[in-house]
């Protein structure tokens, strides 16, 4: 009985700390919590991505939404704000979804196609990828070749869509996969060059 009666003053002192803890602003210091927590600023996100390379001279026309494991890859994906182009940089670490070689292959196509196949998420289908053009850019602070592509992506509202992929080796000589994709008509060199060519 007195240990019944223990539980129920806890239970009593325990409701009446939680209301005077919520009284006192602590809704607004948990809800800033969670949402510094969810929606991390810029120099938190900058501070995630050091582990794929230094994002830190990028210029404010990107805004990086999110630094973290993707599909068991360390990954950094940011945004030109104006275009709403995605640039990916993954490190893939010691299971390489491209290399600097397949890029430079003659038969790159097949090879994007059977990448594609090994990353595929349920709520994208890629189809009808082709390689349209080959080119090169600057990242990490070396010249590397890039090729460009255009798809037709399923379960998405976009439809088709144009960018490049790239692989490059960061000072260590670790793999990272670059990406730059948009809406086939948006797409533009110029802002993917822009983007990879501040990171090291």
């Amino acid at each position: 009985m007195i240990g019944c009666l223990r539980n129920i003053i806890r239970a009593v002192v325990i409701t009446l700390a939680i209301i005077g803890f919520m009284s006192l602003g602590g809704k607004e210091l948990i809800g800033g919590w969670l949402g510094n927590w969810l929606n991390p600023s810029q120099e938190v996100m900058l501070e995630r991505a050091k582990k794929v390379g230094d994002f830190s001279k990028i210029n404010d026309e990107f805004e990086i939404e999110k630094a973290a494991g993707v599909l068991g890859y360390n990954a950094v994906i940011a945004e030109h704000k104006a275009s709403g182009q995605k640039m990916v940089v993954v490190d893939t670490g010691e299971k390489p979804i491209l290399t600097a070689e397949d890029i430079k292959s003659d038969n790159i196509e097949d090879k994007l196609r059977n990448s594609v196949k090994k990353i595929k998420y349920q709520a994208i289908s890629v189809n009808d990828l082709s390689v349209t053009k080959r080119g090169m850019l600057s990242s990490y602070g070396k010249s590397v070749p890039y090729v460009k592509f255009e798809a037709r992506v399923k379960k998405l509202p976009v439809g088709d869509v144009a960018g490049i992929i790239s692989v490059v080796k960061d000072s260590k000589g670790d793999d990272r996969l670059l990406l730059s994709v948009s809406e086939k008509d948006k797409y533009s060199q110029l802002i993917a060059d822009e983007f990879f060519k501040n990171i090291k």
